[in-house]
């Protein structure tokens, strides 16, 4: 794991074409890579932005006249003074070639309007939330996590987390780890927050798809809680098109309905999702 976290914008690149009109152009704060194919970084935060805790935003970089933009969830909560991201390298792509090798002191471009799917205002009041992700589709529940207005509405948050390896699930892992200690919302955290890990790929305590796991009844087991209940629970998905897919129908199945900010229910995807 290689983390670059002094701010130091000595030794920034210039830039190489001129930042686009009705953009935020933002400072890089700190880089941490945890696998060949997963980073996060922060970056500085615009005084004027405002979002939802588990929106997204446009983001790009200032290396060609037009530049190429996409859809990241915000990993940090609405009230950090600074930006969270995670993401996924991807060699030939577009934007997150290039993304990867940005350094404390980059400069990162941003558009101005947030928006998303996965806020708590889409869901009404119930006992717990399930929050499901695969790979860098946990960085939205980062946000909501570290928000107070997660636990005012809801009593126990499920965080699942699927990825290929177990180095993946290291940032949901530190991310979890660290709420009891956090100065705004730890007193609130205490017992109420449940991580479930399970990888595709590499060997480990818990192997399969969520899905799977759900179907099987060895999620169930595995926690020792209650089946997924409309009357009781919300759920929120955020991750790979065909998880997307998979865990709609499961919830349909179950008799849970979709919400949106004009009508909230009793689930909600995140379909603009970059991971």
């Amino acid at each position: 794991m290689n983390t670059t976290s002094a701010f130091n914008t000595a030794g920034a690149r210039p830039l190489q074409f001129p930042i686009p009109a009705n953009v935020y152009a933002e400072t890089v704060v700190s880089v941490k890579h945890y696998t060949d194919r997963l980073f996060s970084f922060r970056i500085t935060r615009p005084q004027s932005l405002r979002f939802r805790s588990g929106e997204f935003v446009m983001i790009g970089l200032p290396n060609a006249e037009k530049p190429v933009y996409r859809a990241y969830s915000v990993a940090s909560p609405a009230w950090d003074e600074e930006l969270e991201f995670f993401s996924i390298k991807v060699p030939d792509g577009p934007l997150t070639s290039e993304l990867q090798k940005i350094q404390v002191g980059d400069t990162v471009i941003m558009r101005q309007k947030s928006t998303g799917t996965l806020v708590v205002d889409a869901l009404t009041p119930a006992k717990r939330l399930f929050m499901i992700s695969t790979g860098t589709g946990i960085a939205p529940f980062a946000s909501l996590l570290r928000d107070p207005d997660t636990y005012e509405k809801f009593d126990q948050l499920i965080l699942t987390h699927t990825c290929r390896d177990n180095a993946e699930l290291v940032y949901g892992q530190e991310l979890v780890a660290a709420l009891e200690s956090d100065p705004l919302i730890g007193e609130l955290t205490g017992g109420r927050v449940t991580l479930y890990n399970s990888t595709t790929r590499e060997e480990s305590a818990r192997m399969g798809r969520i899905t799977a796991l759900i179907g099987s009844g060895k999620f169930y087991s595995d926690l020792g809680i209650e089946k997924l209940n409309p009357e009781t629970d919300r759920i929120m998905i955020c991750g790979s098109m065909h998880m997307l897919k998979d865990v709609k129908e499961l919830a349909e199945s179950l008799g849970f309905h979709e919400g949106s900010l004009s009508h909230p229910s009793s689930f909600v995807v995140e379909r603009a999702f970059v991971g």
